[in-house]
């Protein structure tokens, strides 16, 4: 099937395993179209798998199983996710992201440059009162908004495009998509929000490049998915700008 063949396992042993998802692959399918996923990779690689954490509810509010995902990724983002392998390092492990003590980093092009070269960007997300698909801050959003909290940093900037470093502190749905947005730097290529693309994008340029994360047994160890090939022609044609 398309995407899973790109599907790469950075890390394995007894209790988890860490995996590099491509863009255009979803994590769990929603029901509505048929298509792969990263879970019918899961269950060909670990058929084992199918009860560990139990159910988890989708947007649309369908339940499937877990097959032991601890979080996830949008389609057309790439980079790194982490699977438990038993419901005792997938209680380890979650409880880690519910407290938000891991360390998340992802590395994104964007329009514009940011006004501070570093700092944090802390804004309330909602739904969309003129397009229930999108999440937004301010007073586009209806309905309860939910705090959301994303550190960021420039690497460099050129020919009106920069390449940020941004870490999330809460795990809302599209949260790194609306904060860029929020303060004038979309990132490129962002068909859900409307943004053009650039530097030879034609997908989110977008790439969850490491978690950083306590194992059971109390070793910490971060894991990092290498850029993708159309970052790393990114990056050639903007250092050429």
């Amino acid at each position: 099937m398309k995407g899973q063949s790109e599907v790469k396992i950075l890390h394995e042993d007894t209790n988890m395993f860490a995996v590099s998802k491509p863009a255009g692959l979803v994590v769990h399918a929603d029901g509505r179209t048929i298509e792969p996923s990263l879970v019918d990779w899961i269950k060909e690689q670990f058929p084992s798998q199918k009860d560990v954490g139990g159910l988890h509810t989708l947007d649309s509010g369908r339940y499937v199983e877990r097959y032991g995902i601890l979080h996830r990724l949008d389609r057309e983002t790439s980079g790194v996710i982490l699977v438990a392998k038993n419901d005792e390092a997938f209680y380890f492990l979650q409880r880690q992201f519910l407290d938000r003590t891991t360390e998340k980093t992802y590395n994104a092009f964007v329009h514009g440059n940011p006004a501070s070269s570093e700092g944090v960007i802390e804004l309330p997300i909602g739904r969309s009162r003129t397009d229930f698909r999108r999440w937004t801050t301010g007073e586009d959003a209806r309905g309860t908004l939910r705090p959301a909290i994303t550190e960021y940093r420039t690497l460099e900037h050129r020919g009106g495009f920069s390449f940020v470093k941004l870490s999330p502190k809460t795990g809302r749905t599209h949260q790194l998509r609306v904060h860029m947005k929020a303060v004038g730097c979309p990132i490129l290529c962002d068909s859900r929000y409307d943004v053009a693309t650039g530097l030879g994008f034609e997908r989110l340029a977008l790439h969850a490049l490491s978690i950083k994360i306590e194992l059971l047994g109390g070793e910490q160890k971060t894991f990092i998915a290498p850029p993708p090939d159309d970052f790393i022609a990114a990056q050639k044609i903007f250092s050429e700008i």
